[in-house]
């Protein structure tokens, strides 16, 4: 048994017995536990009342003893503050508020978004905060079964609807391969360049930050170099049946 799923059991957090994030936390989270570091969590808990909520705060403060642990929610929460657990109150669909937390507390390592799990919003919040991740940081999303609950937003027809969390980040996974694209006119995107793991488990994501940057294996194995005219030739027609099937 990992030393995380003790913590969550001992402050009572739901990502032990509810769900069952605390293993994958672990296998992820248990290369910083030493590490000077800010953790955002997207959510405090607890609802409307404000003296309730923070279990996951004080088990992310026991598993990393050097680390500041940042909560957010849309109620105030500030009273369950304490040495190295800072609350502010705000949306997390809200750009402004989340820059200013960001810039407030000096960057951050590691995103966990526990939130509202309205599917906008969990957009809104990665497209916000994944550019202002540190470097080989984690961003993770929480409870991603609301992609499919149409009163989150969600969508249990067209899976790879994009407005859904779950369409979203399965979209992101042909980036990882970015530079195999056979495709002239592709232009990578900020997290093709910059995302170089996803890893899916039940109703919870991990999102690996770092530049995206090793280069084509077959470029490596000096196989591809220059295309030949016939794999021009090959290409465009490839491109133009595309565009005639199109119309």
């Amino acid at each position: 048994m990992s030393d995380l799923i003790d913590l969550a059991k001992k402050h009572g957090t739901d990502k032990w017995g509810r769900h069952f994030y605390a293993k994958y936390y672990d296998t992820y989270l248990s290369k910083f536990r030493n590490q000077k570091l800010n953790l955002l969590e997207i959510g405090v808990g607890g609802y409307e009342n404000p003296s309730e909520g923070g279990d996951s705060l004080r088990m992310w403060k026991e598993y990393f003893p050097k680390g500041n642990i940042v909560g957010i929610d849309i109620h105030d929460k500030s009273s369950l503050s304490e040495s190295r657990i800072q609350i502010f109150q705000g949306s997390q669909d809200d750009r402004d508020f989340l820059q200013h937390v960001v810039s407030k507390v000096g960057g951050v390592d590691i995103i966990i978004d526990d939130g509202s799990h309205v599917n906008s919003h969990v957009l809104t919040s990665f497209e916000i905060l994944f550019p202002l991740l540190s470097e080989n940081g984690i961003y993770v999303v929480e409870d991603t079964q609301t992609s499919y609950w149409p009163h989150r937003g969600g969508d249990s027809f067209n899976l790879n609807n994009k407005k859904c969390s779950m369409g979203f980040l399965k979209s992101l996974v042909d980036g990882l391969n970015y530079q195999e694209f056979d495709n002239p006119f592709y232009s990578p995107s900020y997290t093709d360049k910059n995302i170089t793991g996803i890893s899916f488990f039940h109703n919870i994501v991990f999102i690996e930050k770092g530049k995206n940057n090793e280069g084509s294996n077959i470029c490596k194995n000096n196989r591809m170099g220059q295309k030949t005219i016939g794999q021009n030739i090959r290409y465009w027609k490839r491109f133009l049946s595309s565009l005639l099937l199109r119309h």
